[in-house]
């Protein structure tokens, strides 16, 4: 770079004139303003960048400014939208810009920058999913020459220099990039004769070519040549270029030309969770080192991905509710259950080989059996530990790990010590230990402490767990296989995390899901929710950490729940289930604005609303033994809860207290159902923080609350509650997003994908594609109000498509559940009036993979449970039995298991052939094997020699099909 740290205040007898130009669609009260890293353009303080100007130019609006800069100036720049008060509304995604002027340009010189505003699609080539696995070469590329160099000279006044570049960061060995254009300096339009660019580093091509002012306008377009006259011309119309009609010509045009414009890249992968894998040597669990077999058996089924769910530890009850993924001890530490023991050493000594092989069998069930399984992997674990500790904690390797991870590990082993010392991991009960400190932490973590070895042993299990899982994370980039791991949306209130950062969680509330297509009642996941205004003040460092963790193992990531990021469904802690909540952040309704619609009766409409004649209706005879035991009449027929189960929890806890005392005359669950019915039997949420503040209850209309209101009060509050949970936030909750997601994307350079299911607001879509997040379709849960079954065809490119997910059933369970609905499927989806079969044949669940296959989903992922389903001999298990998670069960015990053995599925090539078909008819990309060499269907043509286009970009000569014969398996679509 030149002078690109140029101080401010230095003088310069020479300047040159930067112009800069970008066409950009605004609304009205928006600009563009230019802001980069030197004083000139305001230092990163966009409130002192450089304010653009609208200019009309044909169909476009361009965007245009200038500046006065001295000879051989360098800075970093981007482009923004902002209000009239220079507040910023929207930035460019990606890396920033670089601006460097040779110090060949005169005094006095016009320079002029056309840029193309950068989405976050431009981004996507630079994640490591694509630029470390799928586009990975074996190969380098040289620089040839260096970003913002000048080659050429002008001379005499009527030449102009123009430097094309473009970012190609998909190219093949060999092969280099061209500019093809109308000027007879790019070929007019004959291939073999058109400018060729130079390489820059980090996927830049550039070139600069000197003409004559009089030759603009001139249209183009880039092409990539390559190995025996092969050659890819970008799709999309001619690029044109242009200058203005003003005096002040620019002499010299630099075209930032964004991204090499090639067909959409798509490609398949399987999903399956760590803890359901099964292999011959496993102990009856999925276990790290596995997933060296299951990459080999995505490449041969022509997957380019392996997802899973969720691999931290989760700890937390020491119990098979500890099943349960989504709920971490740390975000930062793996999970002991996917330890592979016989890999702890190279010299296990034979009784306890033998004691493995026996827990191998003994564990070697259809489902996880989690607690024996925990239980046996430590057990062996601590065996090994006690012979090699010496060997293991003073190697290089290990003190290499300790060093890059203390700030995690510590406190996590600390943790694990006082959760089993005082066997609970509800920290509150933990005395003096309650309250995090790093003195107490180093005393408790310190060497010469008598637990020190407990401590260590901690240390020990993460470190072999990161060696194993980096093993596996290696090996799957070798073969071209994106590992994408998950990312949850909370972290249990009694884990490492809250203790450690008390701050970041507001831990009176509860995190959940209001009532969508999974439960009706809403989802209570139990986890505090974030306190985004004191994450924000270190800027998210606890989630850049974790993100930064994260990328050690993952290519790629989900975000569950991402609608978490734009706004939470936030319960009180004492509620057990999710209906009644409110989302955070929101505008409430206020009492004046209430009594302004003539709302005034607030304790009717804010407390259970309970009448004999309701308690009659729901418990019958039983009635007055609820009444008596569960609530005060205070006027005549009018009831209220006492103050002993005002709450879920209360309630929950009296009736277990009851039924142990045989004071139940009912079920007990049935009882606590029409109690909590009572207690939600509300239609406005008060405020706990301000008694003046209100949130309309969900679906309040179901109320008898509601139904007994005159007809002004319905309508009202019916206005009310549609506007505050479909307009009232919506620009909101698009700030709020635009605060947060920004601060994880920019931590990794994984490949963000987002699970958008559910209730979803309008402003997700929108904020999703500008930061380039890809989204999720579930066939049986369009995200379109009118359609039954969504339409995989009509699916955007930024998607993620699979006809089932871990939180629903399976392909074979769903076909299995609704005979009337199979009908509809079978006559709306296949097209047929015959009767559907009732079990999910292999015809059937092929052709609705194929359909996804063929979606223009950037991804097709299948649950591995779906895959099988191809082949008749493994669906003999019930198809209820393969469904990994019931979302309307908080206490859902997560333990399937495959009933096939990767090694079987390795020998099955006719499954895998099936797959594998399935994936390259649809014009996917597919990981080429070692023996294997992928081909386009396209093959490559004739001589270059008679290779020529038309003004227009068409082919002259020869047909169509030659303009994209070079293998399409590595590109990817611009936006």
């Amino acid at each position: 770079m030149m002078n690109l740290g140029l101080l401010s205040g230095t003088k310069s007898t020479k300047s040159v004139n930067v112009s800069f130009r970008l066409p950009y669609y605004t609304h009205w009260g928006q600009s563009l303003l230019v802001c980069g890293s030197e004083t000139v353009l305001g230092s990163w303080n966009v409130k002192k960048g450089l304010l653009l100007n609208p200019v009309h130019q044909g169909d476009e609006l361009v965007w245009t400014g200038s500046v006065a800069v001295p000879s051989g100036f360098g800075c970093e720049y981007n482009y923004y939208v902002v209000d009239d008060d220079k507040n910023i509304l929207r930035w460019e995604m990606g890396k920033r810009r670089k601006l460097l002027l040779s110090e060949g340009i005169q005094h006095g010189e016009v320079v002029e920058f056309h840029d193309l505003w950068q989405t976050g699609s431009d981004d996507l080539p630079f994640r490591s999913a694509f630029k470390n696995v799928i586009f990975n070469r074996s190969w380098n590329l040289n620089v040839e020459r260096p970003l913002g160099s000048i080659q050429n000279n002008l001379e005499g006044e009527d030449t102009l220099l123009i430097q094309f570049k473009i970012c190609c960061p998909n190219v093949e060995e060999d092969t280099s990039v061209y500019v093809i254009g109308s000027h007879v300096k790019l070929g007019q339009w004959k291939i073999q004769d058109g400018f060729k660019l130079s390489y820059a580093g980090n996927s830049i091509w550039q070139g600069d070519c000197v003409l004559r002012k009089g030759d603009l306008p001139i249209q183009f377009k880039y092409s990539k040549y390559g190995k025996a006259g092969k050659f890819s011309l970008e799709t999309g119309p001619n690029r044109e270029l242009a200058v203005g009609s003003s005096d002040n010509q620019p002499r010299y045009i630099f075209l930032s030309d964004g991204l090499f414009r090639e067909l959409p890249w798509r490609g398949a992968g399987v999903a399956v969770p760590m803890f359901s894998v099964r292999s011959e040597s496993d102990l009856g669990v999925g276990e790290f080192l596995d997933l060296k077999l299951l990459v080999d058996w995505a490449v041969d089924s022509g997957f380019h991905l392996v997802q899973l769910l969720p691999i931290n530890d989760t700890s937390v009850h020491g119990m098979w509710w500890d099943s349960y993924p989504y709920s971490s001890l740390s975000v930062f530490a793996l999970h002991p259950l996917y330890l592979k023991v016989q890999a702890l050493s190279e010299s296990i000594p034979d009784d306890i080989k033998q004691e493995i092989q026996e827990a191998k069998q003994r564990l070697d069930g259809k489902d996880v059996d989690y607690e024996a399984t925990m239980a046996t992997k430590l057990s062996i674990a601590k065996k090994i530990f006690a012979r090699e500790k010496d060997l293991i904690l003073h190697s290089k390797s290990f003190q290499k790990y300790f060093s890059e991870n203390e700030d995690w590990l510590k406190p996590y082993a600390a943790f694990c010590f006082l959760r089993d010392f005082f066997e609970t991991s509800d920290h509150s009960q933990w005395g003096r230990f309650s309250q995090y400190s790093k003195n107490k932490l180093e005393k408790l973590v310190a060497k010469d402490s008598l637990h020190h070895d407990v401590i260590c042993f901690h240390y020990y299990i993460q470190f072999h767990l990161h060696l194993q899982l980096s093993a596996a994370a290696g090996y799957a980039r070798k073969k071209g296989v994106v590992l994408k791991g998950d990312l949850p949306i909370g972290v249990d209130r009694n884990s490492v995390d809250t203790w450690v950062h008390p701050n970041l969680f507001r831990m009176n509330t509860s995190t959940g899901a209001p009532p969508d297509y999974f439960d009706k009642n809403g989802q209570n996941w139990g986890f505090p929710t974030y306190n985004w205004e004191e994450m924000s003040k270190d800027n998210y460092s606890w989630w850049r950490a974790r993100l930064t963790q994260m990328a050690k193992y993952f290519t790629a990531y989900r975000i569950d729940h991402i609608l978490g990021f734009f706004r939470i469904w936030e319960l009180p802690e004492h509620a057990m289930t999710g209906l009644v909540g409110k989302f955070r952040p929101s505008i409430p309704l206020s009492q004046e604005e209430l009594e302004r619609e003539g709302i005034w009766d607030f304790d009717r409409l804010s407390r259970p609303y309970i009448r004999q004649e309701l308690l009659q209706h729901k418990f019958g005879a039983y009635w007055t033994f609820i009444a008596s035991n569960f609530l005060n009449e205070y006027q005549k027929h009018c009831y209220e809860f006492k103050e002993d189960c005002n709450t879920e929890k209360k309630i929950a806890a009296k009736l277990k207290s009851c039924a142990e005392s045989s004071l139940l005359l009912e079920s007990e669950n049935k009882t606590r159902h029409d109690l909590f019915d009572l207690l939600r039997n509300i239609v406005l949420i008060r405020d706990s923080e301000d008694p003046r503040k209100f949130y309309p209850r969900f679906n309040l209309e179901d109320t008898s609350n509601f139904k007994d209101l005159d007809d002004h009060s319905k309508n009202v509050l019916k206005r009310l509650y549609y506007d505050y949970y479909f307009h009232r936030q919506e620009s909101l909750w698009r700030q709020n997003a635009l605060k947060t997601l920004p601060a994880l994307l920019d931590a990794s350079d994984m490949l963000a994908c987002g699970e958008d299911l559910g209730l979803i607001p309008s402003c997700v879509h929108p904020v999703m594609q500008e930061l380039a997040l890809i989204g999720l379709r579930i066939q049986r849960m369009p995200s379109e109000p009118d359609l039954e079954f969504g339409i995989p065809s009509q699916y955007g490119y930024m998607s993620v498509c699979a006809p089932s997910c871990h939180d629903c059933s399976t392909l074979r369970a769903w076909w299995e559940e609704d005979e009337e609905r199979r009908r509809r499927f079978f006559k709306n989806v296949v097209g047929s009036d015959m009767l559907p079969p009732s079990q999910c044949v292999p015809d059937i669940a092929h052709f609705i993979l194929r359909q996804h296959v063929e979606a223009p989903s950037m991804w097709a992922i299948f649950p591995l449970q779906d895959l099988l389903a191809l082949k008749e001999e493994y669906t003999t298990r019930p198809a209820a039995e393969e469904t990994i998670n019931d979302p309307t069960n908080p206490k859902h015990y997560w333990r399937y298991r495959v009933h096939v053995t990767l090694e079987s599925l390795m020998k099955d090539n006719q499954l895998k052939t099936t797959i594998k078909d399935l994936v390259r008819g649809s014009g996917r990309s597919y990981p080429v094997g070692e023996n294997e060499v992928q081909v386009n269907e396209e093959t490559a043509a004739t001589s270059t020699d008679q290779k020529q286009l038309v003004p227009n970009g068409k082919e002259k000569l020869p047909v169509a099909s030659e303009l994209t014969a070079v293998p399409q398996k590595e590109t990817l679509v611009v936006h």
